[in-house]
């Protein structure tokens, strides 16, 4: 946990907390987390519970990682936190995750922000991220966490050779994968989480023993750690029994449990790739948690702008890959933002709407990839289930159920789609999704000119003005007119549309 509050646009660190509940430990042989590990992570949780509470905290995110994915019973877990502590978890991707750590990372650190490679091996995943002045040019996440490769394949202690054979053909298979997607020359590394800080940390005290880093003139002889190292600190742990290996410098009782795992990650990774060595960063997910928030609240910086941009060049790339080209969209992007602006007074819907609406504008016909018949249903599948930078589960979610609501089909309460967003969030994404079945009904002959309108708002009823284009409004008069009767549900106003 950390908690922050923002000075002149800057964040300021007021307390942090750290507790390791093995939460995925059960996971990755069973599938499932064990009552113990949920109950010992809920006791941390509410003692993180009572810190934000201590400290008035505005907002909370709280997000799982790789252990939370693989679980099959998450919702036991998501449902014990709401009841023991009131917030709501987000299940994160290990590409959001990946895109997390590097904006923790290039948010703190300078040297991170040219050519870059990011490692963060966790439990559950490790994610590689190859970046250039700060712009993500890639993302691996690779089923390479410390626990899951400890309980996967080191059974004895200290592990047997047959152990660690296997465990090593395991790692370069999934990094000749990851090899190939990425490329690694002149990079500087930057490895983030508790096994970097560890195997950093003996490395130092391994010099007592021999070992000696090669810095070259001009750097800090520990501003990195050398791979030739961290080779020899895997071989020597490996060696080791878990007593043994609690009592160096940096790794302590719990970590020493999964350091020879973690370690043979990072020797392996680093000679694969033929890297120098890694820089350690304590910046990591909730760093990059943190620096998002503060892009999303504070308009006035430059922050917010590049991730206003990011985000909606995640929407564009979604459209693009399922063939839908966004210039012929952003005319419905256009009318849908006119009508949330126009119909305030009548929707008061939260500002965070108009993006969620203008997002499900542009994306709403990409299930026509999959089959024009049911296409919407098809829709709203693709959005939830995509990548879209800087959107939380439950804004996928949201846009996805306002992009579901067209043609004839209504939102009703037990839909499925709703199932999973907020109850107190179903009024407005109806309401949303109304103004959304407007922008598209204004769209019906798309070889004809942008059509254009006004609106007029009285406390009874909504008058839409048509002003023709080129080739007439008669679709279009004809499809608004036969949103009448729901617009009614919805505002509980009449709906007027009339040529001008």
């Amino acid at each position: 946990m950390k908690i922050a509050a923002v000075h002149n646009h800057r964040l300021k660190t007021l307390h942090e907390d750290r507790e390791i509940t093995r939460l995925g430990e059960s996971v990755f042989e069973s599938a499932v987390v064990s009552p113990e590990s949920m109950a010992t992570t809920i006791r941390a949780l509410r003692r993180f519970h009572r810190a934000v509470q201590a400290h008035a905290v505005d907002k909370v995110r709280v997000v799982a990682t790789s252990a939370i994915r693989d679980a099959r019973n998450q919702q036991a877990f998501l449902a014990w936190v709401h009841s023991a502590t009131g917030w709501r978890v987000e299940i994160i991707s290990g590409l959001e995750e990946g895109r997390l750590i590097h904006l923790g990372v290039v948010s703190n650190e300078p040297a991170a922000r040219g050519r870059c490679l990011l490692v963060d091996l966790g439990g559950g995943s490790c994610e590689i991220t190859f970046s250039e002045h700060s712009a993500i040019r890639q993302i691996v996440s690779l089923p390479l966490g410390a626990v899951r490769l400890t309980r996967e394949f080191l059974r004895h202690d200290p592990p047997t050779a047959e152990d660690i054979a296997r465990m090593q053909v395991w790692i370069r298979r999934e990094l000749q994968r990851a090899e190939q997607q990425i490329g690694c020359e002149r990079v500087s590394v930057f490895a983030t989480s508790g096994t970097a800080a560890a195997l950093a940390s003996a490395a130092r005290a391994a010099t007592k023993s021999g070992f000696k880093p090669d810095a070259k003139p001009g750097v800090r002889a520990w501003d990195r750690t050398p791979t030739a190292v961290v080779r020899k600190l895997a071989d020597k742990l490996k060696r080791m029994s878990v007593s043994q290996r609690s009592v160096i410098r940096g790794i302590g009782p719990r970590r020493s449990e999964i350091i020879v795992a973690g370690a043979y990650v990072y020797a392996d990774l680093l000679e694969r790739f033929r890297l120098p060595g890694f820089r350690y960063s304590p910046m990591g997910l909730r760093d990059g948690i943190l620096a998002l928030m503060l892009a999303e609240g504070d308009t006035r910086t430059s922050a917010h702008h590049h991730f206003e941009e990011e985000r909606w060049a995640s929407v564009l790339e979604l459209c693009r890959h399922y063939g839908i080209d966004p210039k012929r969209q952003e005319p419905v992007v256009c009318d849908a933002t006119q009508l949330f602006d126009d119909l305030k007074s009548v929707h008061h819907l939260p500002p965070e709407y108009k993006l969620w609406l203008q997002s499900a504008a542009m994306m709403h016909s990409v299930g026509k990839f999959m089959n024009y018949q049911g296409h919407h249903r098809h829709t709203q599948y693709i959005i939830a289930n995509s990548e879209l930078y800087g959107f939380t589960p439950e804004q996928r979610l949201i846009v996805s159920a306002i992009a579901r609501y067209l043609g004839k089909s209504r939102p009703a309460p037990g839909d499925r789609v709703l199932r999973y967003i907020p109850v107190e969030q179903h009024v407005s994404v109806k309401q949303t999704a109304m103004l959304l079945r407007m922008a598209v009904a204004l769209h019906q002959n798309q070889s004809s000119a942008v059509t254009r309108f006004r609106t007029r708002v009285t406390p009874s009823k909504v008058s839409i003005m048509l002003m023709p284009g080129r080739k007439g409004v008669d679709l279009e008069l004809w499809a608004l007119r036969k949103e009448a009767d729901y617009f009614r549900e919805v505002f509980a106003r009449d709906l007027l549309v009339s040529l001008a």
